[in-house]
C-alpha cells in the first residue's frame, strides 16, 4: 500500500493572523552550530567508499541493544524529523501558525500580481504554497496515525484540521484559478518555464477545475456540500459493511474436515457457530468438506445487509451528482481526467479486456485442474464446478504441493531484518549508486527508541534524502506497513530564504543558518548552486521482534517482500528530486506511483539478489535458492483465477462510477451479477447475494481500482525488457538501473508517464497514451509464458 498524502489541492484560512511580533533575527552562534553538528555523528562515515563494510547496517537491526541511542525524551529535544518546531506536542499549533501566516503572504502576492515578471513567477508561487501546507499536513498526518504518545496525537490532529480546513476554503478561490489563467494565456510568461514548471501549471489548473471553481456561487456551495456527504457516506459505508446473517449454527458432523483447532474453538455441545465472514468463514470454504455446508456459508458470506447497500448505492449516486454538477459525464471521467495514465473510462475498459483475453486460456486451464480434482475426490465422471468449490479444491491442490516440499520455517532462518536491509543497501547502490548509512539520531528526532535514522548517500558522498525506519511491532501501532514522504524534494530559491530571515518571530524556534531556517531545520543539499530540501521518508511496519534476546527478528518471505514493495515507493521519492513539490517522488499519476513498488518485488525472488544477502543468521550458510523457488510455485499456483477476480472487481468499480448511476433504476446487485454473466470464465454468484457491499475499495479507489491490475502489468514488463527477468545478473546491473532511474525513476510526476514507459522500454506504440496504448499493455498480461513454463 502506496500511504503518503499525494498531491493536495488549494486552501486559504478565515483565521490566519496577519498581526505579527516584531521581527528578529535569530541564528545560532558558530560556536553552538559545531556543538549541534557535533552530536550528531554518523557512524559511517558518508565520504567512505563504495566497497565500504556495510556490517553495521546489519547490527543495528538485528542487535539494537548493542548501540547506543540518545536517551528518547519528550521535554527536551531537537524536534520530530529535526523540525525545530516540533520538541513538543505545542510546538504543532505554532507550525500550523507560521506556515499559514506566510501561506497568506504567497496568496495575497499571487492575487496582486500583474506585471510580466510576476506572472512568470506564479507557479513557483503556487507550488511554494501547496509545501507549505503539506509540510504541515503530510507530518501532522504520520505523527497522529504513528506516533505512540496521546499528546502529539492530539496536537497533530488539531493541527492538520487547521491546516485542511485553510486548504478548503483556497479549493474553491477563484481568484488564485483567474490568475494562474492568465499567466497560463500569456506566452510572453510560459515560454521562461521550464517543462516541469508548466506541468506543474496544468495539473494546479486542473485542480481548480476539479474544485467546481468556474461555477456560480451557489454550484460551488452545493459543490461542498456534496464533497462533504460522500465523505460522511463513504466512511459510514465503510465502517458499517456487514452481513445480512452474521453467523451460521449447524450440527457439528456437518463441518468434518474443518481444521481441529479451529473446530474445537467453535463448538459448543454438538452444535458449531461460525461467523459468517472473517477468518473463520475462509477456513471452512477451505477445509470442510460436505457440499452443503460450504454453499451455505459461501451464499451467507456474499450476502451484503440491506443498510450496507444502501450507503454504497448512496455515496454512488452522490458522486454521480457531482460529477454532474462538475460538468464531467460522469464520476469515472472526472477522477480520470487528472493523474491518471488512462485518462478515460473507455480505456481502462480497452486494457481490462485486453487482459482478460490474454489472461483466458491460463484461468481456463485451472479450472479444468479444479474439476479434476473434483472427479477425482467424488469418483463421479461428470461433475459441475460451483462457487463454493473453487476454495475447497484450491486448497486441496496446494496441500499435495506442501507435502512434497521442506518445512516452510527453514525460509525465515535466512531473512533477519538486518540483512534484509543490508541486502536493499547493496542493491542499490549497485543499481543506482547509492546506499544506506546509519546515523544516530539527535534526541526527540524520532518518536520511538526502535526507530532508525538511515542517510541514504550517493557513491560520491553526497546526502541525497533521509529515511527513517519503525519496521518492529509495538502496541497500539496499525498493523499496516506503509511509506510516508513527510517532506518533499523542492529547490528553495534565495528569495524564500531572505524571506524567511526577515521572518523570524523573538519567540519562535532558532536556527544556525537562514538556509535551515528555509526548511524548518529539517536536512538540506546544496549542490551545483541550488538548494533543495532533502526527501525525509518513514518507513513504517510491524514486524514482531526476537522472543529470544540472543537471535535476531526474522521475517517470512512474505514479510521480505513487504519490505521491497514499501522501499520501492521509498526509491522512487529519494531520487526524483524534482524542483517542484507537486510533481517530486510519488506525486505522479495514480495508476502509476504502484509501478516502483511493484517491481521491487520481482528483485526480492531473484537469485542474484537475494545472493547479495540473504544468509543463515547463525551459521552464515546462504539461502538455498530452491527453497525461494518452492514458495513462489506455492504462491502463484491459481495465478490466473486471481488475476480473474481482480478484474472483474474493477470492471465493477468502473460500471459503479458510469453515467447510469444517477438513474432511478440503477441497481448495484443487477450490474454485479451482469458483469460475471458476461465476463467471468468460472462458476457465478449464485441468485440473491450481492457480495459487492463487501468491496470497500469502491470508497477509496472510485474508479481508479484496475491501477493495481495496471501496474502489476507493467511491473512485469519492466522486469523482463530491462533486466532480462534476471538472467545473467542483469537485476544487479548498474546499467539496467540507471535505465530505470534515468528514463523514469528521476521524474517524479514531472513528465508525461507514457513518454516515461516508452524510453525505459523501447516501445514508441506507447508514447501516443491512448485506448490503443492501453490495450497494448493488457495485452501483455500478468504471467508470460517464461514465468508460467518455470512453475510447471
Amino acid at each position: 500500500m502506496l500511504s503518503s498524502t499525494g498531491r493536495r489541492a488549494w486552501i486559504c484560512t478565515q483565521c490566519v493572523r496577519q498581526a505579527t511580533k516584531p521581527l528578529q533575527r535569530r541564528w545560532l552562534s558558530a560556536a553552538s552550530a559545531v556543538t549541534q553538528s557535533s552530536s550528531a555523528s554518523p557512524l559511517v562515515d558518508h565520504a567512505a567508499s563504495i566497497n565500504h563494510d556495510d556490517a553495521v547496517l546489519r547490527s543495528l537491526f538485528d542487535a539494537p541493544s548493542a548501540r547506543s541511542f540518545p536517551r528518547f525524551s519528550l521535554k527536551k529535544g531537537q524536534g520530530l524529523f529535526k523540525n525545530r518546531y516540533l520538541t513538543s506536542p505545542e510546538g504543532f499549533l505554532q507550525f500550523a501558525q507560521k506556515n499559514l501566516q506566510r501561506a497568506t503572504k504567497i496568496v495575497q502576492r499571487v492575487l496582486n500580481a500583474s506585471t510580466i515578471e510576476e506572472y512568470q513567477l506564479i507557479v513557483r508561487d503556487l507550488d511554494r504554497l501547496s509545501d507549505l501546507l503539506c509540510r504541515v499536513l503530510d507530518l501532522s498526518d504520520f505523527v497522529r496515525m504513528t506516533h505512540p504518545d496521546a499528546r502529539f496525537q492530539e496536537a497533530a490532529t488539531a493541527a492538520w484540521s487547521m491546516v485542511y480546513q485553510y486548504m478548503n476554503q483556497l479549493n474553491t478561490m477563484t481568484g488564485l484559478n483567474d490568475q494562474l489563467g492568465t499567466a497560463l494565456a500569456k506566452p510572453e510568461v510560459t515560454k521562461v518555464w521550464s517543462e516541469e514548471e508548466k506541468t506543474v501549471a496544468e495539473l494546479l489548473k486542473m485542480d481548480f477545475m476539479k474544485s467546481a471553481v468556474n461555477l456560480p456561487k451557489a454550484s460551488r456551495d452545493r459543490f461542498v456540500d456534496l464533497s462533504s456527504q460522500i465523505s460522511d457516506v463513504g466512511s459510514a459505508f465503510v465502517q458499517g459493511m456487514k452481513p445480512e446473517k452474521k453467523h451460521i449454527t449447524l450440527p457439528s458432523h456437518r463441518f468434518y474436515g474443518l481444521y481441529p483447532n479451529l473446530a474445537a474453538t467453535l463448538k459448543v455441545r454438538s452444535q458449531i457457530t461460525l461467523p459468517t465472514v472473517g477468518s473463520e468463514a475462509t477456513a471452512a470454504l477451505q477445509s470442510v468438506y460436505d457440499e452443503d455446508t460450504r454453499k451455505e456459508i459461501y451464499v451467507a458470506q456474499r450476502i451484503a445487509s440491506r443498510e450496507t447497500i444502501m450507503y454504497l448505492e448512496a455515496m454512488l449516486k452522490l458522486r454521480g451528482e457531482l460529477a454532474e454538477l462538475s460538468g464531467f459525464e460522469s464520476y469515472g471521467h472526472m477522477a480520470l481526467k487528472d493523474r491518471m495514465m488512462a485518462k478515460t473510462p473507455a480505456s481502462v475498459m480497452q486494457f481490462l479486456h485486453a487482459l482478460r483475453n490474454h489472461n483466458a486460456p491460463t484461468i481456463q486451464r485451472e479450472l479444468q485442474e479444479l474439476v479434476a480434482k473434483k472427479v477425482e475426490r467424488l469418483n463421479v465422471p461428470d461433475v459441475k464446478l460451483q462457487a463454493w468449490d473453487r476454495d475447497f479444491y484450491m486448497e486441496k491442490i496446494r496441500a499435495d504441493m506442501r507435502s512434497r516440499q521442506r518445512q516452510e520455517d527453514q525460509l525465515a532462518a535466512f531473512f533477519s531484518v538486518g540483512t534484509v536491509m543490508q541486502g536493499l543497501s547493496r542493491l542499490f547502490n549497485r543499481l543506482y549508486g547509492i546506499r544506506f548509512v546509519p546515523r544516530e539520531s539527535l534526541p526527540g528526532e524520532t518518536w520511538h527508541p526502535d526507530v532508525k535514522r538511515l542517510d541514504v548517500v550517493s557513491d560520491d558522498g553526497e546526502q541525497v534524502a533521509v529515511l527513517y525506519c519503525d519496521l518492529f511491532y509495538r502496541p497500539q501501532k496499525s498493523p499496516n506497513p506503509a511509506h510516508f514522504t513527510v517532506r518533499c524534494s523542492r529547490e528553495i530559491l534565495l528569495s524564500e530564504i531572505e524571506e524567511v530571515a526577515a521572518d523570524q518571530d523573538s519567540d519562535g524556534p532558532a536556527f544556525e543558518t537562514p538556509e535551515m531556517a528555509a526548511n524548518d531545520g529539517m536536512e538540506i543539499s546544496t549542490k551545483n548552486g541550488k538548494i533543495k530540501q532533502l526527501p525525509t521518508i518513514a518507513l513504517v511496519c510491524d514486524f514482531p521482534k526476537s522472543d529470544n534476546s540472543k537471535e535476531p527478528a526474522l521475517l517470512s518471505f512474505y514479510s521480505v517482500e513487504t519490505l521491497f514493495h514499501e522501499m520501492g515507493h521509498a526509491i522512487h521519492s529519494i531520487l526524483a528530486r524534482t524542483s517542484f513539490q507537486n510533481v517530486s517522488g510519488t506525486r505522479c499519476a495514480t495508476d502509476f506511483a504502484e509501478l516502483p513498488s511493484t517491481l521491487m518485488e520481482h528483485f526480492a525472488a531473484d537469485s542474484t539478489v537475494l545472493s547479495l544477502f540473504a544468509r543463515h543468521w547463525n551459521s552464515d550458510r546462504p539461502l538455498p535458492y530452491d527453497l525461494i523457488a518452492e514458495r513462489i510455485r506455492l504462491l502463484r499456483r491459481f495465478e490466473g483465477i486471481d488475476t480473474e477476480h481482480q478484474i472483474l472487481l474493477a470492471m465493477v468499480d468502473q460500471a459503479y462510477h458510469a453515467p447510469n448511476v444517477t438513474s432511478s433504476s440503477f441497481n448495484s446487485t443487477d450490474i454485479f451479477h451482469d458483469l460475471q454473466a458476461r465476463f467471468a470464465h468460472g462458476p457465478k454468484d449464485p441468485p440473491g447475494t450481492c457480495w459487492q457491499g463487501f468491496f470497500g475499495h469502491l470508497h477509496s479507489y472510485g474508479s481508479t481500482y484496475y491501477s493495481y491490475l495496471f501496474d502489476r502489468v507493467l511491473a512485469e514488463r519492466v522486469w523482463r525488457i530491462v533486466f532480462k527477468a534476471g538472467e545473467g545478473g542483469a537485476a544487479v546491473s548498474r546499467e539496467n538501473g540507471e535505465r530505470l532511474k534515468e528514463n523514469l525513476l528521476k521524474w517524479g510526476g514531472g513528465r508525461d508517464p507514457w513518454t516515461c514507459l516508452a524510453d525505459t522500454l523501447g516501445d514508441d506504440r506507447l508514447a501516443p497514451g491512448d485506448e490503443k496504448s492501453m490495450a497494448l499493455v493488457g495485452s501483455w498480461g500478468i504471467k508470460d509464458d517464461l514465468h508460467h513454463a518455470e512453475q510447471q
